[in-house]
């Protein structure tokens, strides 16, 4: 079967642990505002960072990385946003990288 989701004005995809390994797919619609969440829940807190298409992904004045690093929100979303985000949490217990594919419709 076939799933299908639009949202209209925010987008909250949580990462949760348990999908370690497996990549989300979630639709934005255009002129909308999209917030990714990494989980860091862990100890001690990790280092996080963001990645977008496999480049560090760099702040601007529609897309801002909040809460030291556990959220990313983009602002007015158009169709350039769209692709894999991904995020990777480092502490001295290791790494963790979750990712997240982003389809814009609209």
């Amino acid at each position: 079967g076939e799933d299908s989701r639009s949202f209209h004005v925010s987008i909250q995809a949580p990462l949760s642990i348990a999908s370690l390994g497996e990549t989300h797919s979630i639709t934005a619609v255009a002129g909308g505002q999209l917030i990714l969440e990494c989980p860091e829940d862990t100890v001690p807190p990790p280092d996080i960072q963001w990645h977008w298409e496999g480049s560090p992904l760099w702040e601007d004045a529609r897309r801002q990385v909040l809460a030291e690093g556990r959220f990313l929100q983009i602002r007015d979303v158009g169709a350039v946003d769209g692709g894999e985000y991904s995020c990777r949490t480092t502490n001295a217990l290791g790494d963790t990288s979750l990712r997240v594919q982003v389809e814009v419709h609209g």
